[in-house]
């Protein structure tokens, strides 16, 4: 069975922002989220689609040495596990399980605004 492990990395590099992965095909698909992730049913933010990262992130905390990509301080923020709804190419639906994030989000991309740009939601959770 696949990993279902999603991990929100707090990420003070030039600008602060966070890094939202979520375990697939044996990486983490990763969006920059400018403004961090959503919290209350309707809230909005945009989600920049980043390269994959390798699943040793998922444990990753420190700081990245000025010069590399992506230089600054990473700090776990939240991280748990997914139960993905929907994966296809224009939009990802899934459950959250994590210590502060729960509840069913939407990515869905955003193509007025680019091909790597998403709008990360929370969604109302639907009832049992």
């Amino acid at each position: 069975m696949e990993g279902r492990s999603f991990v929100v990395h707090e990420h003070h590099a030039r600008r602060l922002h966070y890094d939202f992965r979520l375990e697939k095909g044996g990486v983490l698909k990763s969006w920059a989220v400018p403004k961090g992730l959503p919290e209350e049913p309707g809230e909005k933010r945009l989600a920049i689609e980043v390269e994959d990262h390798s699943l040793k992130y998922r444990e990753f905390e420190g700081t990245i040495p000025e010069g590399q990509y992506g230089a600054g301080t990473v700090r776990i923020w939240d991280k748990g596990s997914y139960e993905p709804l929907v994966w296809s190419k224009d939009t990802i639906e899934f459950v959250l399980s994590g210590d502060r994030l729960h509840g069913r989000y939407v990515l869905t991309r955003f193509k007025k605004a680019g091909e790597r740009q998403w709008l990360l939601l929370k969604a109302k959770d639907k009832p049992i």
